[in-house]
C-alpha cells in the first residue's frame, strides 16, 4: 500500500498495479480496495490499475466531520498521486462519488460508472428519512451487524432472504468490519435524487453500464443518467446481476477506455 493526503490531511490508502493510462477504481459501499483485485487480471495488461480504500476503510483515516466533497478531495489526492489526470471507473456508490468528482471538475479525462444508485421517482420507495439517525444510534453502541443489515434493506434495497445469503457468505465478516462507512455512504447518497441539471454539464466522454440481471430500479436509473450525459453512452449488460462479472464487464472497459 502506499498513501496519499486529501486536502484535510487524511491519509488515504492505494495501491496500483499493471502499465499503461492510469485507471483509478472507486468502489461502492462495505467494500475496499480488495475489490478492485477481480478486476486487474484483465486490465492490468492495458492500464495502471490503482485501486484505494475509501475514507473510513481498511487502512485509510477518517477525519471528522465528514462531509462528501472531503471523499471528493479523497479522490483528487490519489489521481494526483499516479498522474496530472486518470480515467476513472466507479461502482454503485462509488458510481455516485464519481460523478460528483467529475462534475467537481477532477482531471478525468474518461468516466465508466455501473448503476449509481440515484432513485427515480416511482421506481421503489425512497429511504425513510429517519434512517441516518437509526445508523447513528447504532454505531454508538457499536452494533455493527444490525448497522450493515439497516443499510442494506433500507438504504439498497435488498431483500430480508437476500441478506440472509450474504451473512452466509465469507465476505460478510469484512462487510462487519467496514459497518461504520456505511454512514458515510448514507450522506453521500442523501435523497437520492438524480441531479440532472448537474449532470447534463458533464462534457467527458461517459459510459454507464446497467445489468439485464439487476434490481430493475438501478437499471432504469443508468438508463437515465446516461440520457442526462450529453456525450454518454448506455451499455446493458445482459444477464448480469448489479455486480457484474469481471470477465463480462472487463472487455467492456477496455474498448471504452481505449477509444
Amino acid at each position: 500500500m502506499q498513501f496519499a493526503k486529501s486536502a484535510d490531511g487524511t491519509r488515504i490508502a492505494w495501491s496500483k498495479g499493471g502499465a499503461g493510462p492510469v485507471l483509478v477504481v472507486v468502489n461502492g459501499a462495505l467494500s475496499g480496495h480488495t475489490s478492485t483485485d477481480m478486476l486487474r487480471h484483465w486490465l492490468e495488461p492495458h492500464f495502471t490499475v490503482v485501486g484505494y480504500d475509501r475514507r473510513g476503510r481498511g487502512e485509510s483515516g477518517d477525519t471528522r466531520p465528514y462531509a462528501p466533497e472531503r471523499e471528493i478531495e479523497d479522490l483528487a489526492a490519489v489521481i494526483g498521486a499516479n498522474g496530472p489526470s486518470a480515467l476513472v471507473f466507479g461502482h454503485s456508490a462509488g458510481a455516485v462519488l464519481a460523478l460528483e468528482a467529475t462534475m467537481h471538475g477532477l482531471p478525468i479525462a474518461r468516466l465508466a460508472v455501473n448503476e449509481p444508485p440515484y432513485i427515480l421517482p416511482g421506481t421503489r420507495p425512497l429511504p425513510p428519512p429517519e434512517l441516518a439517525g437509526q445508523l447513528t444510534l447504532l454505531a454508538q453502541v457499536d452494533d455493527r451487524e444490525a448497522m450493515v443489515e439497516l443499510f442494506l434493506r433500507d438504504e439498497v434495497g435488498v431483500p430480508a432472504a437476500a441478506i440472509k445469503q450474504m451473512q452466509a457468505q465469507p465476505a460478510w465478516k469484512s462487510m462487519i468490519a467496514m459497518a461504520p462507512s456505511v454512514l458515510h455512504d448514507a450522506r453521500l447518497l442523501g435523497r437520492h435524487e438524480v441531479p440532472s441539471g448537474r449532470l447534463s454539464r458533464i462534457g467527458i466522454p461517459t459510459i454507464v453500464f446497467g445489468g439485464g440481471a439487476s434490481f430493475p430500479w438501478l437499471l432504469a436509473t443508468a438508463r437515465a443518467v446516461a440520457d442526462f450525459i450529453p456525450r454518454a453512452e448506455f451499455r446493458l449488460l445482459p444477464d448480469q446481476p448489479h455486480s457484474p462479472a469481471p470477465h463480462v464487464l472487463c472487455p467492456e472497459l477496455v474498448s471504452f477506455f481505449r477509444a
